[in-house]
């Protein structure tokens, strides 16, 4: 009998302790969560960009995908037309967080030459960039920023 009480003890315990490490923030399973759309999104930043490219015109997916070592930041965006080619995550204050917000300018090079609209999903484009854990000690947030729209996913 006092074996048996003693299992339930155990097992009850355990699966209390789960229940917090569930919500912890050392759960990789709760570092971010699914990304949001904004627009006319504030972002402080520190000096002009240093890249000529132009920014992506819509910002339409963003992904924070855990990986041993640090987490993959993966945005898909729209451009106007077809073509477009080059794309890229430039951070912005050189690449600090503000205020626990680490944001990223979604730029691309134009077509060489003028290019149909097509549909939406002929003209996706998709840039990422590798965050080790260390850079993202301090990280809150993660913006990425488009023309027209934004997207953030948050901790």
């Amino acid at each position: 009998m006092r074996v048996a009480v003693a299992g339930l003890l155990i097992v009850a315990m355990t699966l209390g302790a789960c229940e917090a490490a569930r919500e912890s923030r050392l759960n990789p399973a709760n570092w971010f969560g699914d990304s949001t759309s904004g627009t006319g999104v504030e972002v402080r930043v520190a000096a002009a960009p240093q890249d000529p490219r132009p920014l992506v015109d819509q910002v339409t997916a963003l992904e924070i995908a855990r990986r041993p070592g640090g987490a993959i930041v993966l945005a898909t965006g729209l451009p106007p037309t077809q073509g477009w080619w080059n794309t890229d995550l430039v951070a912005e204050n050189g690449g600090e967080p503000v205020d626990g917000v680490l944001t990223y300018r979604f730029v691309l090079s134009p077509p060489i030459s003028t290019q149909p609209a097509g549909t939406p999903q002929s003209r996706e484009v998709t840039a990422a960039v590798h965050l080790s854990d260390v850079r993202l000690a301090g990280v809150r947030e993660i913006v990425v920023l488009g023309t027209r729209s934004s997207r953030s996913s948050r901790r």
